[in-house]
Order: structure tokens, then sequence, then C-alpha cells
């Protein structure tokens, strides 16, 4: 049986992934009938939050709103069942429209709900192979460079709803859409930036008077009845709102809204192209969408664990990043067949779900569940919601992703190659999108990372004398110290100090004491160091050799040879052979400590 910690959680370093190990781990914990009582309240309320949420980013990304509903209902409902995070809740997420859209403008709601499968399949091979700690390798200023990106770039497409811009087709780039966003405020219509602003203000000022009551249910109730209000007052007034501007099919008649029925088993492919006709599917197109379901879930995998933190920070608990990934894919294979879009982690309802008092994971369940009710109970009402209200729900939602205070914190304190990475990455996903701003970004810290560890790694000649040797070396014998990692980025310029050696120097030792790790290009690079000292005449002595270095060396057929080299464990073994190695005098037979 696998161990767990003290608090139930399976241990992050033992076994596969289980399916479900938060729940299991909570129930076999005791669960009673207070238990199921807080999490029916927390569902509650995480479900009236993201009730609009998950309408208004599918309109975001691109498809009609129910397709945002059945993700939170199908996908959250079987991610809450099998994650590894006790608090996690899934759904539709703002850092998703800036990848979905484009997907949507392209290939239609079909190819949107394809690539959906596709990622979620990468995600379960991501959680099976236990890649979840890699996550944590993404630097912090790529994550806050993009995040704040998609900020920027989600607040911009919502300037259109929310002023009530005159704009046939949104341009695809960020720069034509800001031009096409200033050369169309003459056509802004007053009654719904009112409507918008109202709901804004709402969404603001509520919380500060009671948080018992979820401010979106307020804010969006405010601004219909606002917009009801304006079209009595006013004949001429018209306010876009969810039924005017979408509607369904059934049963061979259109209706406005969304339809007032559950998620619907439909194959993905079997859902329309960006033509509206039947998405045809084929090789070329899955080979188009693999880059774009690579992103999506690479982007599902860092925000669904970075939220899965965030819930551990919040309730001291561990999550299982395997298990989660792979229940994050299972749910994402699940969703699209029943037309769902992407989901992930959310980190604003997840935080929500903890506030409100969830105990375990059917809290998120119960979430799911309230969305579900919703549709089928008020799916008519829901039409009444105003686009001008959406868009400042999502304002809202992109300025509290930027955390501008913290963007702000970050440039002021970070090094400076950090801040050239974080400006980059924010840069990119603005003017590109997140894949290249990921990919550049990853990238530059990695090469800013092996320049900081090439400035730390150094052979450094010692001489006869140090103050921790007494009495000197003799005659002959030096000492040069090795400090550092010998990895790719550094191991040349490293070892480049031994290219030469004074007149007269018999035996050379190496202080590998701290040198914790070396990789192909560190090894190629101490061979060639020790031929040239070999050619010279030079014996050479490596004392204190870690263990990952002496697995390496081992494995390369570097061995202690009589005259030429000895690998000792310890440096006080090789100190000692080296006072023996008087000129002239041939080397001991056997040495204790050294390394055979």
């Amino acid at each position: 049986m696998p161990r767990t910690d003290a608090h139930g959680a399976r241990r992050l370093d033992e076994g596969m992934p289980v399916p479900g190990a938060a729940l299991l781990s909570r129930l076999r914990g005791g669960y009673g009938w207070s238990d199921l009582g807080a999490d029916a309240l927390a569902g509650v309320v995480v479900g009236i939050v993201a009730l609009p949420l998950a309408m208004a980013l599918a309109i975001a990304s691109g498809v009609p709103p129910q397709h945002g509903l059945y993700t939170a209902i199908v996908a959250g409902g079987v991610i809450a069942l099998l994650g590894g995070s006790r608090f996690q809740v899934s759904g539709p997420t703002a850092a998703f429209v800036v990848l979905l859209a484009p997907i949507s403008s392209q290939f239609g709601v079909g190819g949107l709900l394809v690539a959906t499968l596709m990622a979620g399949l990468i995600l379960v091979v991501l959680g099976a192979v236990r890649m979840g700690g890699l996550i944590q390798f993404v630097p912090h200023p790529v994550t806050t460079g993009f995040t704040a990106g998609i900020a920027v770039v989600i607040a911009t497409l919502q300037v259109k709803d929310f002023a009530g811009l005159d704009i046939p087709q949104m341009p695809s780039h960020y720069a034509e859409r800001v031009v096409a966003l200033v050369s169309s405020l003459p056509t802004a219509r007053p009654g719904e930036i009112g409507i918008g602003a109202l709901t804004l203000a709402v969404l603001l000022l509520w919380p500060r008077l009671t948080k018992r009551i979820p401010a979106p249910l307020v804010a969006l109730g405010a601004g219909a009845l606002l917009a009801l209000g304006l079209q009595q007052i006013f004949p001429d007034f018209h306010a876009d709102t969810i039924a005017t501007r979408f509607s369904f099919e059934q049963d061979g008649a259109s209706f406005p809204g969304i339809p007032r029925l559950p998620p619907l088993f439909a194959m993905p492919w079997s859902w329309p192209d960006a033509t509206g006709r039947p998405f045809v599917l084929s090789w070329d197109l899955v080979r188009s969408l693999a880059p774009s379901a690579l992103a999506i879930a690479l982007l599902g995998a860092i925000e669904s664990l970075l939220s899965a933190v965030v819930a551990d920070g919040m309730t001291g608990t561990q999550h299982d990043p395997d298990t989660e990934l792979l229940a994050q894919g299972v749910g994402n294979v699940l969703a699209p067949f029943f037309g769902g879009i992407a989901a992930t982690g959310a980190i604003a309802r997840t935080a929500t779900n903890i506030r409100y008092g969830a105990r375990s994971p059917l809290a998120s369940l119960f979430h799911a569940l309230f969305v579900l009710a919703a549709v089928i109970a008020a799916a008519p009402l829901l039409g009444h919601l105003p686009m001008a209200s959406l868009a400042a729900l999502l304002l809202l939602v992109a300025w509290n992703m930027s955390d501008v205070r913290h963007f702000g914190h970050t440039l002021r304190v970070a090094p400076k190659s950090d801040v050239f990475v974080l400006l980059t990455c924010f840069a990119l996903t603005v003017v590109f999108d997140m894949v290249v701003s990921v990919s550049v970004g990853v990238v530059l810290a990695a090469l800013l990372f092996m320049r900081r560890m090439a400035e730390l790694s150094t052979v450094t000649l010692v001489g006869k004398g140090h103050a921790a040797l007494s009495p000197p070396l003799p005659s002959g014998v030096i000492l040069y110290d090795i400090a550092g990692p010998l990895f790719f980025g550094v191991a040349q310029k490293a070892m480049s100090a031994l290219a030469q050696v004074a007149q007269g120097v018999r035996t050379v030792v190496l202080d590998v004491r701290d040198v914790p790790a070396m990789d192909a290009t560190g090894l190629v690079n101490l061979e060639s160091a020790l031929q040239r000292l070999h050619q010279s005449g030079v014996m050479v002595i490596l004392g204190g050799i870690q263990p990952q270095p002496a697995r390496v060396l081992a494995r390369a057929g570097i061995e202690s040879e009589d005259g030429r080299l000895v690998l000792c464990e310890s440096f006080d073994d090789a100190i000692a052979l080296a006072r023996l190695l008087v000129p002239g005098a041939p080397p001991p037979a056997d040495t204790s400590g050294a390394a055979r």
C-alpha cells in the first residue's frame, strides 16, 4: 500500500497515479452528513459563480454559451471524482480563451471539440507517465508573463460587447483588434456601456457589503434588470443578450438562447466546421490541430497544478499532481462527446469553494450538478443576460488574472534577467500567442540559468599551499579546486583552466567535492583535460568524488590506472596519496579509499 502524508494524501514519490485518490483518502478519513451538507452548500455557491462564467468564457472562445455549461457539468464532475486535489474546481477558464478562439474561428465547433479530445489524451499520457512534478520547472517569470498577457488579450476582447461596438468581424491579430476597436468607437452605445458599468460596479462593491451572496448573481441580475428597464423606458433601445445573439435548433425549428436540455452524447466531429457545414475528420485535420491540442494540454496542465498548489496553501493539504493530470485528461476526453470544450482547474472557483466550507471533492461535483439543474430549469431566464454584463464579468476576471500588483512587484525586485523573461513572455503572448510565449520564455530562462551556473562553476588553481593543507604539498604537486556542476553550459569554460600546467608539475590533484553532477558534455571535457595532462606526463588524482559523477565515470569506463589516474572517494585520501608521490617515486600499488 502506498504511504500517505499527515492529511491522508498519497505520497507523491510512490506508485502509479490512483484515479480518485483525493476523494478516496477523504472518505477513508471519515465523512458524515455534516460534511455532505457543507459540500452541498459550497457546491451551490461555486455553481452560482460558475454559471455565468462558463457561458461568458464559451462566448469569448467563439462558441455558443451552452458549450461552456456542458464543460462545467461533464468535465467539472468527472475531474472532481477522479482528481488528486481535494478542493479543486475545474471547468472552462479565461486562460484558454486565447487558444480556443483561433481554433473555433478556423475549424469551427467541431474542430475545437476534436482538439480538446486530443489535448485530453495528451494529459492522460502525461499523468500516466508521472510528468506532474515537471510542471514546477516552468519558471515563475514565464507563468507571470503569459498570465498577464492573456489577461490583456481577454480584456481587449471584451471592449466590443461592453461598449456595444459595431464590429462585424473581430480581426485575429492583437494589433489589428486594437485598430478595429479604436476605429469603431463612434458606434459605442451609451445604454450598453451603462449596463456594463453597473454590472462592473456591483461586482466590485458587493463583496465589501457581504460575501454571503455571490457578487456575480447580484451583478448580472442588476444588469439584466437595467436592460429590461431601459427597453421599457426607451422603445428604440435594444440590448444585446444571450437570446438575441445565440440560437439553437431543436426538432427542425430554431429557438433563441440556449437549449433547455442536459448535455447529450454526440461524436465531437459531428459538430459543424467554421463554415457551418459538417466537420470532416481526416488525418490532415488531425495534424493541423496537433499543435493546438499540445498547447491546450500544456496550458491545462500548468493551470490545473498551479490551482491545486493554491488550494494546498489555503488548506494545508497536499495534492497528487500525476493523479490530477490523469483526471484532467479523462475530463477533457469525455467532455467533447457531450459538447464540452477544454477544461482545467480554475483558481478563483477553487478559492471560492474553499472559502465557503468545502470538505471534499464532492463539493465540486455538486457545483456541476447545480449547473446542470440551472440549464434544465432556467435556460430561458439565462437568455436574458446582457452581453455587456458578461463582458464586465470577464473584465474583472482579466483584472484579477493579471495580478497587477504582483506583476509590478516582480519588475521592481527580480533580477534583470528574470524581468527580461517576464516582459518577453508578456509581449509575445499579446502580440502572438501563448504557445510562442511559453516556448521562447522557457528557452530564455534555461539559457539564463545556464549562464548563472557557468558563473558559479569554476576550476581554481590552489597551488601547493592552502589554509586547509598543513604542511604544503611537496614540490611537483599542485591542487585545483573544481566547484559547481559540470554540464553542457559550463564544462568547457571550467575545464579550460586545466589546458596548461607549469613546468615541473608531476601530479595534479582535482578537488571535486563540490561537483554534485556531471553530464555527457562535462564527461567529454574532463576526458579531454585528463588526456592533455597525461600527454604531458602528469598524473591526476580525483579526490572527493560524489555518487552521481562516480556513476558517470564508471559507465564511461574511466577507472584508476597506475601512474596515470587515481579516483578517490575521500579528498583526504587523495591528498595523502599526493604527498607520497614525490618526484621520481613510483605511485603506490594500492591506496585506501581509491575507487577501482
